[in-house]
């Protein structure tokens, strides 16, 4: 394979032109690869943040990515594909921030929910400053009483 790769900005926008040859995929020991032809050159997608060739763990992941692209027609060469050398790189902390993740947005969301049934809430409201008054007033009395002993 190429030392070059593309990114999926750039094969999105050569779908989107119509620039785009051919598409393949590779197997590879532990994940699917896509090749792209377009133009006189052939390029593996990168992935991301490593830049390096992006490998699919599943096919069916790779077929639906390429058909969100625009992308319906490939051909497969399985030859080197090894699904036993599937080096699955596992992250516990990954897993136990996500949790954390979705636990906060739960609670923002139930948050927000009693804000606006508060907001929405049908039974008359005291203005803010005949609140400041009477608390005013309530301090003014309790001081004079306090005086007085």
């Amino acid at each position: 394979m190429s030392a070059e790769t593309i990114d999926h900005t750039t094969l999105s926008l050569l779908v989107e032109a119509g620039a785009v040859r051919e598409a393949h995929i590779v197997g590879q020991p532990g994940g699917w690869a896509i090749m792209v032809r377009y133009g006189m050159l052939e390029r593996p997608l990168a992935a991301q943040r490593s830049r390096n060739v992006r490998l699919f763990r599943r096919f069916e992941t790779l077929v639906s990515y390429l058909k969100d692209i625009g992308i319906a027609r490939f051909d497969v060469d399985s030859s080197n594909y090894t699904p036993d050398a599937i080096n699955t790189a596992r992250r516990p902390d990954r897993a136990e921030e996500l949790k954390r993740a979705h636990e906060a947005a739960a609670y923002d969301a139930w948050f927000r929910e009693q804000i606006q049934a508060s907001i929405d809430d049908p039974r008359p409201s005291i203005p803010h400053d005949a609140v400041e008054a009477k608390f005013a007033e309530k301090c003014e009395a309790l001081r004079k009483r306090m005086g007085n002993r």
